[in-house]
């Protein structure tokens, strides 16, 4: 039986996503649900599908950070049932030698599970009203629509108590920042943590480092943002201040124990470094598109660099852990969402371009046919 329901679809890499009937043409499959989309987080790696520069396939329906009410299951064995309220994160295989390690970040079938190309899925399975077939799930998801169909692994199920339209950034943008600090750092009391860039991922490393009784310095450009960081219990520092190592290590007393870069500016890697006290960890998360030059001495005395991906996250993990720190009222992400209805994805795409909202989470509206 087809599906009906609306998605925003993305069909030129410069053009507007076009809000559209799409047909889904099977139900889930075996390790398959479908799942109501109550609301998907806006991240900049659904925006950057626009410079992939022709290797993202179009047309498609992006979004990754979806959640939302189960409605359909494919057989017996998804350990989910319908009514279940879930939170969707990226897909990963269950079997390679990560998986079984409990880093399913790092999983060896990552790439093909979560982005378009080499995906064996075919893409006809779902296609667009005028018959254009869709390319294959985005991270497992492609909830920039009203359903979703995902493998029952990248679904974590949540206290239905919950607003279950807000929680889908805790999939991957605030999941990230949050498992760098808890996770990748193991950070605690007495531990000092210097987060550099505070948007979305950054703002929930914040929160998180100071959850775990962390000392925080927070660095960025834009003065509202920096607001933000303070009222979540960190030090504002402008990312153009002088002498912003020696600042950083004066505040630490001698220096981080910990830094964690969103920014992927090579200035600001090199000041991290620097603000580092010997044998810190430097966590990169940002993508970085051009070679990096690190000044002399700052990989001296036992400071090290690593690429942190997803937080380091087991999901049926981590976001039970936040949730349960957000009703503590230790890790008030939901302060950082403005809700814009489907129908806006492409205003919500504009203002966080713009910086003038940290998270947008897009809420579909209607029902299928």
């Amino acid at each position: 039986m087809t599906r009906t329901f609306e998605a925003a679809v993305l069909r030129t890499y410069g053009g507007r996503f076009s809000v559209e009937e799409v047909n889904l043409r099977e139900g889930p499959a075996d390790g398959e649900v479908l799942v109501r989309i109550a609301g998907c987080g806006m991240c900049r790696t659904d925006l950057a599908v626009r410079h992939s520069a022709g290797r993202t396939p179009l047309p498609a329906v992006l979004g990754h950070e979806g959640a939302g009410i189960v409605t359909e299951v494919g057989g017996p064995h998804t350990g989910l049932s319908p009514g279940d309220h879930v939170v969707l994160s990226f897909d990963s295989c269950g079997r390679c030698r990560n998986c079984v390690r409990a880093a399913p970040a790092y999983c060896d079938s990552f790439a093909s599970l979560n982005l378009f190309g080499g995906r064996e899925e075919k893409g006809a399975r779902s296609a667009a009203s005028d018959g254009a077939a869709l390319a294959p799930r985005w991270f497992g998801q492609s909830s920039f629509a009203q359903y979703a169909v995902v493998r029952a692994r990248n679904a974590v199920r949540v206290d239905p108590a919950l607003p279950v339209e807000l929680l889908g950034p805790l999939g991957c943008g605030f999941l990230t920042g949050a498992g760098a600090v808890l996770n990748s750092f193991a950070a605690g009391p007495g531990d000092t943590v210097a987060v550099f860039g505070t948007g979305a991922v950054g703002l929930a490393a914040v929160m998180a480092a100071a959850a775990a009784g962390a000392v925080v310095v927070a660095v960025d450009r834009h003065p509202e943002r920096l607001a933000l960081a303070e009222r979540f219990h960190a030090v504002p520092l402008h990312s153009a201040s002088a002498g912003l190592d020696e600042r950083i290590r004066h505040l630490t007393d001698g220096g981080a124990q910990f830094a964690l870069d969103t920014t992927g500016s090579a200035k600001l890697i090199n000041d991290a470094l620097r603000s580092l006290r010997p044998t810190g960890h430097l966590g990169l998360v940002a993508r970085l598109h051009s070679p990096l030059a690190l000044q002399p001495g700052t990989l001296d005395r036992g400071r090290r660099i690593s690429h942190i991906c997803e937080g380091d996250a087991v999901p049926a993990l981590l976001i039970p852990r936040l949730t349960a720190l957000w009703q503590a009222g230790r890790f008030p992400f939901d302060q950082l969402i403005r809700t814009y209805p489907l129908a806006d994805i492409d205003e919500a795409e504009r203002d966080c371009d713009a910086g003038r909202v940290v998270k947008p989470v897009l809420i579909p509206e209607g029902t299928d046919r």
